[in-house]
């Protein structure tokens, strides 16, 4: 099925040279820093919706297995006095900032047909005006919470590396199982498109939402991308959050102590790369 038939368009933004922002559940959304760093920036900058694909080809439903492994795969149900008032299916919206020459993407990783999805949003991407695809995700590892996230980056040709590192991302170097958003860089330079990703490393520790590292990510997306945005709130949820988390952490000893030598090893290699840097 051709994209023009997969996507429904309520209005089609007409941009120049835009970006559009990806974000995606499951995979590479440890923290919720994936979806709730793009849903925030939704927020802050009044991003209106305007198209969104049809889910049914892309996911499954009905997975075998235990009930357990099948509720991640099926969709979320209302029951009020026995009637059934809601299903949610998989959500796959885009948004736009006309004022920001931005876009903004949030949905689930699809299940089946890479290639069709990622036709879809090249589709999208060339009929508004888009020339560049940063998507946003997030990765657990030994990073604690009283620091910013490691930020890393995959780009889809090496003229687009320096420019990240020019705003402290590191490069990327991984082998293991891929994601939806590395499939969509192998196919980014044959359609005509830059694509670069940003990639947090946050607490692997922490399985909840996490407001500092989506802080810290959209702080650093504001520079990136020149955004004009109001962090204050944001900020003291995060400052919050990560008292409550180190209060809670204190009374595990075995814990606390790995988090203070995940201290040490982040203030020591911050250290060294200063002391290279200067």
């Amino acid at each position: 099925m051709p994209p023009e038939e997969l996507l429904t368009f309520h209005k089609r933004p007409q941009l120049h040279k835009a970006t559009m922002l990806l974000a995606f559940t499951g995979w590479m959304d440890g923290g919720d820093v994936s979806t709730g760093t793009v849903q925030r920036l939704v927020d802050l900058l009044d991003a209106e919706s305007f198209a969104e694909i049809n889910p049914d080809p892309f996911y499954i439903y009905n997975f075998p297995g235990s009930m357990e492994t099948s509720a991640l795969f099926r969709p979320e149900i209302t029951v009020e006095d026995g009637l059934v008032t809601s299903v949610q299916l998989p959500s796959t919206r885009f948004y736009a900032s006309d004022d920001h020459n931005l876009l903004m993407f949030i949905g689930r990783e699809p299940n089946l047909r890479w290639q069709t999805f990622g036709d879809c949003l090249f589709h999208l991407a060339h009929e508004t005006g888009v020339e560049r695809v940063l998507f946003v995700g997030s990765f657990g590892g030994a990073v604690p919470h009283t620091r910013d996230p490691r930020l890393y980056t995959t780009c889809s040709t090496a003229e687009l590396l320096p420019e990240m590192e020019r705003f402290g991302v590191r490069r990327t170097g991984y082998e293991g199982p891929g994601s939806f958003m590395s499939y969509l860089m192998t196919r980014a330079e044959d359609v005509g498109l830059e694509m670069v990703s940003l990639i947090a490393e946050i607490p692997h520790y922490l399985t909840v939402t996490n407001p500092s590292s989506i802080e810290a990510v959209s702080r650093r997306l504001a520079k990136i991308l020149q955004l004009p945005l109001d962090l204050d709130e944001l900020r003291s949820a995060s400052t919050e959050w990560e008292l409550e988390v180190s209060s809670a952490i204190d009374e595990n000893d075995e814990l606390a102590e790995r988090v203070r030598e995940y201290e040490e090893a982040y203030d020591d290699e911050l250290l060294g790369l200063e002391s290279e840097e200067s």
